[in-house]
């Protein structure tokens, strides 16, 4: 029977070791999950940080971008206006050299008719 006691106290022993063993594993392992837990944490926290940064970076693009395409509408409005201008400067100056013409050539008549009539008097 000694021999039964001594296996089982050795046994035991065993016992006590392994669950020791195990313990000390997983307090180490626990250790490794804090740390873990800790970075995931602050990786949570820099992700929200970033989530932020880029909604506002987003807010700032769209209302850029809706000032840029006034400022598209208003160059293209005031371009259309320029060529109207432009084209019209060119028709009222068409318009006056054709009247400065036709009022050229009744000044030539009329200098004409005028010379015609002073000669004609001094004869």
């Amino acid at each position: 029977m000694s021999e039964h006691g001594a296996a089982l106290q050795t046994y035991n022993q065993e016992l006590v070791k392994c669950l020791e063993e195990l313990k000390n594993k997983r307090n180490a392992l626990q250790v490794i999950i804090e740390r873990e837990e800790n970075e995931k944490m602050q990786l949570e926290k820099n992700m929200k940080v970033i989530q932020d940064k880029l909604q506002s970076c987003n807010n700032k693009l769209i209302q850029h971008i809706r000032i840029r395409n006034n400022y598209d509408q208003t160059i293209k409005e005031t371009e259309v206006g320029f060529k109207k201008i432009l084209e019209s400067s060119q028709t009222l100056l068409n318009l006056v050299q054709h009247e400065a013409g036709k009022l050229n050539t009744c000044i030539d008549s009329l200098c004409k008719i005028s010379s015609i009539q002073y000669n004609a008097s001094c004869d």
